[in-house]
């Protein structure tokens, strides 16, 4: 029982984790997009079309990764490249995607989907406790871990990663320093967009495989605040990724044991917790202006 709980956490904290990582990115890069909520059901239509279509997962997830860095490049172009205003085309975009896959997913409603199979290691995953835990999830899970150590080494141990905080934190600086600003901006979206279509895929061909209409359920929101909760800080994306999974997976638990507490309250938790860790986290304002790139929401344009 506390191993499949377990299980269920990793399971529902992979997709939070994927996003929030790319968004990281992202911010850390100076952009604030708040378009990750519609990226991500893009993803999870397109991944589930591409995957029942052909009848491969994997293709599936390629798919939702190609459409959600596609959706980011639309937004670098608005944002980056006309300058439009960051926070009001990020709303668009989510806006965009929703009704977009709620019409491009309308005939794939009901159908079933194909689930992308779980690890198998040979003796490892057959160990007590911890064997299908660390040893029999499935290969998301595992990319959504190197994707954390990854970024954690670029942010901190590259040169690159140097450049890309520089324009973060100030991005006049970087650019008399002859970097690059909206090239790696441009990048940094990329990489952001396509986290936000793998963790669609993950809902939609791994969690439940299959297609329904906001699937996404405000996962990307939830996502947004993981960030910042993290403090721009990428293994602690990791635990706020799980403790939200375990938020919500408590609460599902709480009406399979018929706990005396309306369901719409209960399924409310989760949202609820993420309001709460947000408003706890603004109290302190040291905290939250600690790791925040300075930059952050603010156009750039070279000539000027």
């Amino acid at each position: 029982m506390f191993e499949s709980v377990l299980i269920t956490i990793a399971t529902a904290a992979t997709p939070l984790l994927i996003a929030a990582i790319g968004e990281l990115v992202v911010e850390r890069s100076g952009v604030l997009n708040l378009g990750v909520e519609g990226m991500m059901i893009m993803g999870a239509v397109t991944g589930f079309a591409v995957a029942m279509l052909t009848g491969s997962a994997w293709l599936g997830v390629f798919a939702a990764i190609l459409v959600g860095a596609a959706f980011a490049l639309l937004f670098g172009f608005l944002a980056l490249t006309l300058v439009t205003n960051q926070v009001a085309t990020g709303l668009a975009l989510t806006l965009f995607g929703l009704g977009l896959s709620g019409m491009l997913g309308e005939s794939f409603v009901g159908l079933p989907g194909v689930r992308l199979g779980a690890v198998d290691i040979p003796v490892l995953s057959d160990l007590p406790v911890v064997g299908r835990l660390l040893f029999g999830q499935d290969p998301l899970f595992y990319v959504s871990i190197l994707l954390t150590a990854g970024v954690a080494y670029f942010l901190f141990s590259t040169r690159a990663g140097l450049m890309l905080r520089a324009v973060g934190d100030n991005h006049t600086s970087a650019h008399a320093q002859g970097i690059n600003v909206i090239g790696i901006r441009y990048l940094a979206l990329l990489f952001g967009g396509a986290c936000a279509g793998l963790a669609g895929a993950y809902l939609s061909i791994v969690y439940t495989p299959q297609w329904v209409e906001n699937m996404t359920a405000g996962r990307g929101w939830i996502a947004l605040a993981l960030v910042v909760f993290a403090s721009w800080r990428p293994w602690r994306v990791v635990v706020g990724a799980y403790l939200f999974g375990g938020v919500t997976i408590g609460q599902l638990h709480a009406q399979a044991l018929g706990v005396g507490i309306p369901s719409q309250l209960l399924s409310s938790l989760p949202y609820l917790a993420t309001v709460v860790v947000l408003v706890l986290i603004s109290r302190n304002r040291r905290l939250t202006m600690m790791n925040t790139p300075a930059s952050l929401g603010r156009a750039f344009v070279p000539d000027r």
